[in-house]
């Protein structure tokens, strides 16, 4: 009778209930591209995503998430490696397939494969959506080998997932340096390619629900990366607000600014520029909300198929973006910088046996954190040298203080720490040091480093410490 007991009360201490050995959680990971903090969920008045906040009800939100690297492929690097990056090839979009190949053995996807899951990547997981590099992204050497036992994109009106990544309606592709930043078509949700990943995921899961081996499934949707597209009746939710952001200006002090390439050259504005044009810059900031709503919208269905098929009862799903995206703040139009909306992304994270849902923890956590936290769940043996913590103790209890500092990396040797409060960004020499007081300037307004010199040295000997 007491080892009974005592197994119970081992039962009860725990996140995982006790369930038969053979039994495993099979995991659900939905990527999001370019979701900067602008859900409804997260506090964003202007948000329309009942999709994503119904979910986050039943969830745990962290709302000081912070990603390794403000660019696709690095990001996602940090994520599949579990680690921070340590070669200079981590820190840009080919840092997945030019890392050693051995590593994919290693990778999260492949941990769960070893432990006998079906691993799937749908859409964009790694920086190449379908997994494969090469023209167009179709018959290149695979970018994570060893990893997937399906890497792969739907057939679409799209030819290439290329062309789909960046997809304007009906199958037309982007013409880089000419086609427009956004597009609003007069049609249905399967005008643009975020659809077609969800109406897949949708089937995927069914197939699934079949089987008898756990699964480690990857969903990854574009939206809302540039072009910032959606079916015009999800524009029409939004309304037209030229309002500048609290920070429209180029910072005055020596900065990581940069002038927003990707969005000034792999795109054509016609004359237009949002820098000196406010209603242009309104209408960016619209259609970006209009990316946001209608893929939340997807992401819904794929949620509501989990739901019919009965597989919430023992899936853990997370939804995470890969980095955020500055909407004219700092007057740039992107990521590829160290201040706080390139950085700060969503997470969410539901558990079958999660106390307190619907509860937001404000600890600073890291994408590198969810390597760790989903072998932790899943009961795996978690690799050794991750450079990420399992997030179980914020999942029990969303008071749980910040563990640690954020870490991001870019460019250059520019470098960024981010605490509770503070967030100092150096460029690696020690000549440019930005310091930002977050609790009192959440907005990066001011450059505080020469009146705070004993913050500025602790936070430098931190980062040193890495």
């Amino acid at each position: 009778m007491r080892q009974i007991i005592h197994l119970l009360s081992i039962c009860l201490a725990t996140l995982t209930p006790c369930h038969a050995s053979t039994s495993k959680w099979n995991v659900l990971f939905i990527s999001v591209d370019d979701l900067r903090n602008d859900l409804g969920a997260l506090g964003a008045p202007h948000a329309k995503t009942p999709a994503l906040d119904a979910f986050a009800r039943t969830a745990r939100i962290f709302s000081h998430h912070y990603v390794q690297v403000p660019t696709c492929g690095a990001s996602r690097c940090a994520l599949l490696r579990g680690r921070y990056p340590s070669d200079k090839q981590h820190i840009n979009n080919h840092g997945i397939l030019a890392t050693h190949p051995d590593w994919g053995s290693n990778s999260l996807p492949a941990t769960f494969r070893k432990s006998g899951y079906q691993t799937l990547a749908l859409g964009k997981i790694s920086h190449f959506p379908g997994g494969r590099t090469g023209k167009h992204w179709i018959d290149g050497p695979e970018e994570l080998p060893g990893a997937w036992d399906r890497s792969w994109v739907p057939e679409s009106p799209w030819k290439s997932p290329e062309a789909m990544m960046h997809g304007y309606a009906n199958g037309i592709a982007r013409k880089p340096g000419k086609s427009p930043p956004l597009e609003a078509f007069d049609g249905p949700d399967s005008a643009y390619p975020d659809a077609w990943i969800a109406d897949e995921a949708s089937k995927t899961l069914t197939n699934l629900s079949k089987s008898e081996n756990p699964w480690f499934f990857c969903v990854g949707f574009f939206k809302p990366h540039l072009p910032f597209t959606a079916p015009k009746r999800w524009l029409d939710l939004h309304p037209l607000e030229t309002q500048s952001p609290p920070i429209p200006g180029k910072p005055t002090w020596p900065s990581g600014w940069h002038n927003s390439g990707e969005f000034r050259g792999n795109y054509g504005h016609n004359g237009r520029d949002p820098a000196t044009d406010p209603t242009y810059a309104a209408e960016l900031r619209r259609a970006y909300a209009a990316s946001i709503s209608y893929v939340d919208a997807q992401i819904g269905k794929v949620i509501t198929t989990l739901h019919s098929l009965g597989l919430e009862k023992n899936t853990v799903v997370v939804l995470w973006s890969d980095h955020g995206f500055l909407l004219g703040e700092h007057a740039i139009w992107g990521k590829h910088c160290l201040y706080e909306n390139a950085l700060r992304s969503p997470l969410i994270i539901r558990h079958p046996s999660l106390t307190d849902p619907g509860k937001t923890s404000a600890a600073t956590v890291e994408t590198v954190d969810l390597f760790p936290t989903l072998t932790d769940l899943c009961n795996l043996q978690t690799p050794p040298n991750l450079d990420g913590q399992s997030l179980r103790p914020h999942l029990k209890n969303p008071a749980t203080p910040s563990s640690k500092p954020a870490r991001s990396f870019w460019t250059a040797n520019q470098r960024t720490l981010r605490n509770d409060r503070w967030r100092i960004i150096t460029d690696g020499k020690g000549n440019r040091i930005e310091l930002f007081d977050l609790i009192n300037d959440p907005s990066e307004s001011k450059n505080v480093a020469q009146k705070n010199p004993e913050t500025v040295r602790e936070l430098k000997s931190l980062m040193l410490a890495e």
